[in-house]
């Protein structure tokens, strides 16, 4: 059995929800669908909850009515029979008379998580009615009575699996199972949400849960390309990466992919392949634990850098220094990207700009500190073992024009990363590309 997931542009009107529903019925074959929200609705639930905490029912409901109108005229579009379309308009109804409920309620934080799962909730009734009306065996898992989160708001993965294959086996013979992606519920039985990855990690660890043949993410890109298509030429498609070289890429900027969201297909074992809805045929991106020795797979940008240099005489020889500097950034919750070290400083790497003041503040206990902003990592991603000889100069050649800030390699076998300025971005992507990738062009 495999695990598709689809998108919110996927599913983003009733044109595309068939389109859908024709890919995964084609074949004939048992498969478990995750669904987002239609596009633009998450965004018009956050709208809502933000009138609520300003105590303004008024402002909330006229965003309410908007979206219900915009809701039943895709039922109009959606359904060809009065039974199914009656069904479905009476479901939006209730659930839009649900939404409209805590207008009259205390609201907090718990609240506007329940609100946040209407999207999902709406947008796989939706479909499961579509193919049910189409005659198709189909059926609807709701996600919050699979997937949960434990106490240190991580994904559970004992209770995901058990749930995962009970359900299977209480509806072993249908064909299709719809579930909602990015909701779940926690420790404590509430409404929540995974966060990070949002529907793809529900499809990967829904994948992983049952031993899935594969995982296949729906969006509307051909996979993973070499490099960013958006700013530079004549990029590809890459065919396949290791899980590990996929994270990296992920988290220094390739969008398709959230870098922790593939962490439990890797343990598992399952491969992840990256799918294009708007053209089905394509083979898009493989992510597996092959490695393949001796190849360079792909650049990524990572962008709004802060970098940050603390210089003094007193680190010489003196220890405890490294650890006085991480616990400032430890203590306000800042992730550091990159560092390079020497004799006499150190300079870091953040993308949260949030403390910066309070975390300059503190380093000027140790030493001189220079703050650069606006500059952009750029990612090197594929085999750079020390076996593999050659490819970190060759990459570092083709930026001999480019005045990089640092160069972090050697923390990773799949990855070298440069700090450039955020104005030499295009500049250094494309030289990468026309020294690494010659005759992708």
């Amino acid at each position: 059995m495999k695990v598709l997931k689809f998108g919110g542009t996927s599913v983003g009107s009733p044109q595309r929800m068939k389109e859908v529903a024709k890919l995964i019925t084609t074949d004939g074959q048992q498969k478990i669908v995750v669904l987002s929200a239609m596009s633009g609705t998450t965004n018009t639930l956050v709208e809502i909850a933000n009138y609520l905490y300003k105590k303004n029912p008024e402002g909330a409901n006229t965003i309410i009515n908007r979206l219900e109108q915009t809701y039943m005229r895709h039922v109009q579009a959606l359904y060809s029979t009065e039974t199914w379309r009656n069904k479905t308009a009476q479901f939006l109804r209730d659930e839009f008379d649900y939404l409209r409920s805590f207008t009259k309620v205390h609201f907090t934080s718990f609240e506007e998580k329940v609100i946040l799962a209407q999207g999902e909730i709406m947008s796989t009734n939706m479909v499961t009615n579509y193919l049910q009306e189409a005659g198709v065996s189909a059926i609807l898992l709701n996600a919050l009575d699979i997937i949960r989160t434990d106490k240190n708001a991580e994904p559970d993965f004992n209770y995901i699996r058990e749930r995962c294959l009970e359900a299977l086996k209480v509806n072993p013979d249908r064909k299709i199972y719809i579930t909602q992606g990015f909701i779940c519920r926690n420790a404590y039985g509430e409404v929540d949400n995974l966060l990070r990855g949002g529907s793809d990690y529900t499809a990967c660890l829904i994948g992983a849960a049952i031993q899935a043949e594969e995982i296949h993410i729906w969006t509307d890109i051909d996979g993973m390309h070499n490099n960013d298509p958006r700013v530079v030429e004549h990029t590809e498609p890459v065919r396949q990466l290791h899980f590990e070289e996929a994270a990296e890429l992920a988290y220094f900027g390739a969008k398709i992919l959230h870098p922790t969201c593939i962490q439990p297909a890797k343990f598992a074992g399952v491969p992840v392949r990256l799918l294009n809805t708007l053209d089905p045929t394509a083979p898009g991106t493989i992510i597996n634990n092959d490695f393949q020795p001796g190849t360079i797979k792909a650049v990524a940008a990572k962008d709004k850098i802060i970098c940050i240099q603390i210089q003094s005489s007193r680190m010489l020889l003196a220890h405890g220094f490294l650890r006085k500097v991480f616990e400032i950034f430890e203590t306000y919750k800042t992730s550091i990207d990159m560092v390079c070290t020497s004799e006499v400083g150190v300079s870091v790497t953040i993308d949260n700009p949030d403390h910066m003041a309070d975390i300059v503040d503190e380093l000027k206990k140790y030493g001189t500190v220079t703050v650069e902003h606006d500059m952009v990592i750029i990612c090197v991603v594929g085999d750079l073992s020390t076996d593999n000889v050659g490819f970190e100069t060759l990459a570092c050649s083709a930026l001999h024009d480019v005045p990089v800030r640092m160069i972090s390699y050697g923390g990773s076998n799949h990855n070298i990363s440069f700090l450039v300025r955020a104005e030499d971005k295009q500049r250094t992507l494309q030289a990468l590309s026309n020294t690494l990738f010659p005759t992708k062009k």
